[in-house]
């Protein structure tokens, strides 16, 4: 019997639909899961028997019998839960691999694990990728977006297989190499921190149609499909549309039976940590994850609502007007938190000593992947045009979005303001785009009162920048002063 050209741990809905992928595009794969506990039909003999039936599949039962049934050098890819799961079973495979194999961690591993793990695999020899794979179920079986990170010999071996079955949109493959170490698993848990940002305005958005405008479901869902035939074309919105107009067995609209429980699985949280590590204001995805840990709360926010009571004055304005308003208020607000996260991955290149190919991430994310849409060929034009771009908020394209889009903007968080609507996304987003066009901030009057207290010195606008000061402000104080930094 031949060996198969690539093996996969992890049959769970994205491994299987995974290995499915492969298989259909010419590749014989291997598959094993992690034996459980209390399994008493393993997976993989369930799988064969059902989708894999006759199929290109080498079925295994052990670590051993798995590394065995992949040719050399081996292309071992895991697809389980991040964390010490990822650590355990790279443990068990070292016993079985040879010098030269290549391990991949598919799943939603943190990037600095993922640095960790590839410095202590190249010293045995062995390569490690770390790979974001984004497009859910759908995504896996039909092409996904993936992101791949690691040694660039190892690269070369996988990516026939990664293009093969990954999306492409204009006849380009939506994977390509991303940089060393970390970098792959960098560029997924930003991909699916913008994606937390898509989701929670999205979701302002539709709260303010239904409190505010009080339209029924089927007209929201109405006015998001109309909305997906322009600037804000994407999988998100198209989704929107089809949920709000899905009914469940008894005719009603199932989203309304749905818990206001959001779940989360970390990716978003660690991108606002990163951010804050780095010293980038991630202010509308730090939001995201934040709404989404509110509404954890439900028992607590249904006592508040019953004693903090505001009553909202009756809303009289143009309905199509404020939809109008709405519309461009989200994609304001999504242009913002694209251009977060570029700056995020910006200030993480240096960080990193990565060398991160900004429009060729724009390119990658245009299929397969949750937070695809037409949005993205306008990132990577305004990279294409100027790999050095600050900030995307400075390219021509964006600039006129965004002026175009301010009064709309700031009329819907006016009004959501009125109406007692949290909309703590698309705020923030206004916030940190009146602080960014800010040529003077009163961090001034900030610094002045850390030197009060704590003798942090300050620079002066009339003096040389990198010189710094301190005042003796009640007379009592010393000369001596504290060091300055940033932490």
């Amino acid at each position: 019997m031949s060996l198969a050209d690539i093996g996969l741990i992890g049959m769970a809905v994205m491994g299987e639909n995974l290995v499915l992928n492969m298989e259909r595009n010419g590749f014989k794969v291997a598959v094993y899961n992690r034996i459980e506990p209390n399994e008493k039909t393993p997976v993989v003999s369930r799988f064969m028997a059902n989708r894999g039936k006759g199929k290109n599949f080498i079925p295994t039962y052990s670590i051993e019998e798995f590394v065995k049934a992949v040719e050399r050098p081996r292309k071992l890819m895991m697809m389980i839960r991040a964390g010490g799961p990822v650590d355990q079973v790279i443990e068990q495979l070292l016993p079985f691999v040879d010098q030269g194999d290549i391990i991949i961690d598919g799943g939603n591993s943190n990037f600095e694990d993922t640095i960790r793990r590839e410095k202590y695999l190249k010293e045995k020899g062995i390569y490690f990728m770390g790979t974001g794979v984004s497009g859910g179920e759908e995504g896996a079986l039909n092409g996904p977006s993936i992101m791949p990170g690691g040694d660039p010999k190892a690269w070369e071996n996988v990516k026939p297989v990664f293009q093969s079955i990954a999306a492409t949109v204009d006849g380009l493959p939506c994977c390509d190499y991303l940089g060393e170490d970390g970098a792959g698993h960098f560029v997924k848990m930003v991909h699916n921190g913008i994606e937390y940002g898509d989701m929670q305005i999205i979701s302002e958005g539709y709260h303010l149609l239904k409190d505010v405008l009080k339209l029924s479901n089927d007209e929201i869902s109405n006015i998001f499909a109309t909305w997906n035939k322009t600037e804000l074309n994407s999988y998100l919105i198209e989704i929107t549309s089809e949920i709000l107009a899905f009914k469940d067995e008894d005719g009603n609209p199932i989203v309304d039976k749905i818990l206001d429980k959001a779940g989360q699985k970390g990716t978003g949280k660690w991108t606002g940590i990163t951010a804050l590590d780095i010293g980038v204001p991630l202010t509308l995805i730090g939001e995201a994850v934040f709404a989404r840990c509110l509404s954890s709360f439900k028992n607590e926010r249904v006592t508040a609502s019953k004693v903090l009571k505001y009553e909202a004055p009756a809303f009289k304005g143009n309905k199509q007007e404020i939809i109008n308003a709405i519309k461009n208020a989200l994609y304001a607000s999504k242009i913002i938190s694209y251009a977060q996260g570029y700056h995020l991955f910006k200030e993480a290149a240096k960080e990193y000593n990565w060398n991160l190919n900004y429009a060729g991430i724009a390119l990658l994310w245009r299929g397969g992947c949750i937070i695809r849409s037409g949005f993205l060929n306008k990132i990577a034009e305004a990279y294409q045009k100027n790999p050095a771009l600050e900030n995307l908020l400075l390219n021509g394209y964006f600039v006129e979005q965004m002026n175009k889009s301010q009064k709309g903007w700031r009329q819907v968080v006016n009004l959501a303001v009125e109406q007692g609507v949290p909309t703590p996304a698309i705020s923030s987003a206004l916030a940190f785009f009146d602080g960014y066009r800010s040529a003077v901030l009163p961090a001034n009057l900030l610094q002045a009162q850390r030197d009060y207290f704590g003798a942090h010195t300050y620079e002066r606008v009339d003096k040389p920048e990198g010189q710094f000061f301190h005042t003796n402000w009640t007379g009592t104080g010393g000369t001596t002063s504290s060091s300055t930094y940033n932490a």
